[in-house]
């Protein structure tokens, strides 16, 4: 590990001070299964619940072993023992439910299933011309 000053440390310290006033942390967490959310009190007195199966970790998981969700790392994370993940707290409260690359193959398959009226006309043009071109094949 790499030799830290004194003023390093302090400074850091401070990083950390701020970090435990301003950043949203968990007192308590539970799983309400007749909504399908994960609701989180937080220190502030405020309360926040998001769907479990919109956060990429707990895709698929079963309602029991959702429930056995646990306030983690200085109240900053919640942990499931049994499916071994850990979420940010304040990364939740700020709508990040996973990676780039899985919110961005989310919103695809999402805006993918919208219909819309412009959707409609460009399926009907593509159809008159006889459907999508195929692709070239590589010789």
């Amino acid at each position: 590990m790499a030799d830290l000053t004194e003023e390093q440390l302090r400074r850091a310290e401070a990083r950390g001070r701020r970090m435990l006033e301003a950043e949203p942390r968990a007192t308590a967490a539970h799983y309400d299964p007749a909504a399908g959310r994960v609701v989180i009190d937080l220190a502030n007195g405020c309360a926040y619940a998001f769907p479990a199966q919109r956060v990429q970790d707990l895709q698929g998981a079963n309602e029991e072993d959702l429930a056995n969700v646990e306030v983690d790392g200085a109240r900053f994370n919640l942990h499931w023992r049994k499916l071994d993940v850990d979420l940010y707290v304040p990364a939740l409260v700020a709508g990040v439910f996973g990676t780039r690359a899985w919110l961005a193959r989310e919103l695809a398959r999402v805006a993918g299933r919208v219909r819309s009226p412009a959707k409609a006309a460009a399926a009907r043009s593509n159809g008159a011309k006889g459907g999508r071109p195929r692709k070239a094949s590589k010789a």
